[in-house]
């Protein structure tokens, strides 16, 4: 085969070309630290990468972003929870204080300002946010959990799922002694029924000061309504709810509001009580579903809001209506059905693994403890007023112009009012041993959301660690597929070079004959 100068020179141009391409390829290495710089240099690297740059990017997003934020959430409510755990526990202390026989009337309303003062401490915890979020509402994370000011802007219609077990069995005193009633012209007409004591059954809702009812023609409708459940079901198994008549709506000052017959029910609207008579009671004390529907027009401040309890429908002043549905009242036998709709925040913490960060306020807050906080304050104030009574007979036996009747009359009314103290005392008593069972129960409700915020906290935690590993693995995978070594960049390059040069001098001795250096 005959070779030209042509061939030879186009072979050096292309050696050339090709050790040129090397070298750049070197350079750009070397001075960028990646292997490729575009997807065609080598696409199995390029494909690798673009894989690699995504899970590392979402590993960051959990790491750095979402599961921080999911523990400074669980972090926020871990705290309240912490803080009602420690007031829950002095309110536990007070009531225990209280149900001692030998405290004076001033110990007495001590221990009720400090009550009165935990319980709104505890509530307004249920109004704790993070990053302007409140943590105990749910998917309301704009609505808090307590009003922060009392409001009259808003009428709720509620219905409160209770159960035949929510009844209790409470005494009462009756013929209490109503010193105005004395006439010194004439006291022999004073009643001298003594005081005693009566059991009924009250069924405590969850506000007091509830919406009255409407009067026509002298009768008064209770704007309040009773659905029970007494195990029977319909053909498609759904359990048959029963309406119970409320008879009458009565007033503290009526002195047959505790004492119901046996087939009536009594609404007092001031307590939000319901007392049954002993044949409604029996009727309806082993029910599963007690839905009592009612009405409440003002609010205190720190009063839990009713949307985030129970199903109702909020009218403004202006008559706008909003509903919101918290349970499924469409009972079935199937128990699943029946459970609370709920509200969980879940944060996406790992590939196709999500985590519920919040805790719900009716996992955490009761109205029980408000209530029966209110159930104290007012056996304390029936115990000052009647001490308030003996006091006013007391000033009145000093005088020393009363007759023999007037004096004998007044000693039989300061009988009357011992008793009535001795009676109210004991109740006083069982109203704070009601607020221990009560502060007990409510410490266990928060220990065990407390508990399970824990599981949740430390499976975020583990979480998180293995998410870190994955991370700085994912990084040196990146590294690894993307990145050159710099040394043995630097000496290929050297190479390159050298290989580079040595194929510009040789075609420099190679172009340079001419047809003369032939001749």
């Amino acid at each position: 085969m005959r070779i030209t100068n042509k061939m030879m020179t186009n072979n050096v141009l292309h050696n050339i070309n090709n050790n040129k391409n090397l070298l750049s390829t070197l350079e750009n290495q070397y001075s960028t630290g990646k292997k490729i710089q575009k997807p065609s240099d080598d696409p199995i690297v390029a494909v690798r990468a673009l894989k690699l740059r995504t899970n590392l990017s979402e590993l960051n997003q959990y790491v750095d972003k979402n599961i921080p934020d999911a523990l400074s959430w669980m972090d926020t409510t871990e705290s309240s929870l912490s803080v009602i755990n420690q007031v829950l526990r002095q309110m536990n202390t007070y009531c225990n204080q209280g149900a001692n026989d030998t405290l004076t009337a001033e110990d007495r309303n001590s221990i009720v300002e400090n009550l009165e003062e935990l319980k709104q401490h505890i509530y307004q915890e249920g109004n704790s946010n993070y990053a302007g979020r409140y943590v105990f509402s749910g998917y309301k994370t704009d609505t808090p959990l307590v009003f922060n000011e009392a409001t009259t802007e808003y009428t709720y219609k509620m219905t409160e799922p209770l159960t035949g077990e929510d009844i209790s069995a409470e005494f009462k005193t009756v013929n209490n002694v109503d010193i105005n009633a004395f006439d010194k012209n004439d006291p022999g007409a004073f009643d001298t029924t003594m005081p005693n004591q009566i059991q009924v059954y009250r069924m405590r809702l969850g506000y007091g000061n509830l919406v009255k009812g409407t009067e026509e023609n002298g009768v008064v409708t209770p704007n309040v309504s009773i659905q029970y459940t007494d195990g029977s079901t319909d053909a498609e198994g759904y359990l048959i709810k029963q309406d119970l008549p409320v008879t009458a709506e009565k007033k503290l000052t009526d002195p047959d509001v505790y004492q119901p017959g046996d087939d009536e029910v009594h609404f007092v609207p001031e307590t939000g009580e319901l007392i049954f008579g002993k044949n409604v009671y029996e009727k309806i004390r082993k029910s599963e579903h007690v839905d009592v529907t009612y009405s409440k027009d003002e609010f205190k401040t720190n009063e839990l809001r009713p949307e985030h309890y129970f199903n109702c429908t909020r009218t403004a002043d202006d008559g706008t209506q909003v509903e919101f549905e918290k349970m499924d009242l469409n009972y079935n036998i199937d128990p699943e059905i029946t459970a609370k709709k709920g509200q969980e925040i879940q944060y996406e913490v790992n590939f196709n693994q999500k985590l519920t960060i919040n805790t719900q306020g009716d996992e955490a807050f009761t109205h029980d403890i408000g209530r029966a906080i209110d159930d104290i304050i007012n056996a304390v104030s029936d115990v000052k007023e009647t001490e308030e009574k003996m006091a006013e007979v007391d000033r009145m036996l000093e005088d020393a112009n009363l007759t023999p009747e007037q004096r004998k009359a007044l000693e039989g009314i300061k009988e009357q009012l011992t008793s009535e103290f001795t009676l109210r005392t004991d109740i006083m008593q069982a109203a704070f041993a009601g607020g221990l069972s009560d502060t007990v129960d409510m410490q266990d409700k928060v220990n065990v959301a407390m508990s399970d915020l824990g599981g949740r906290y430390n499976r975020l935690l583990l979480t998180e660690d293995r998410l870190s590993d994955q991370q700085v693995d994912f990084e040196d995978l990146l590294s690894s597929n993307e990145d050159v070594d710099l040394v043995d960049t630097i000496i290929k390059y050297t190479s390159a070079e050298t290989i580079y040069n040595s194929s510009l001098s040789a075609a420099s001795k190679l172009v340079q004959s001419s047809l003369l250096d032939f001749l």
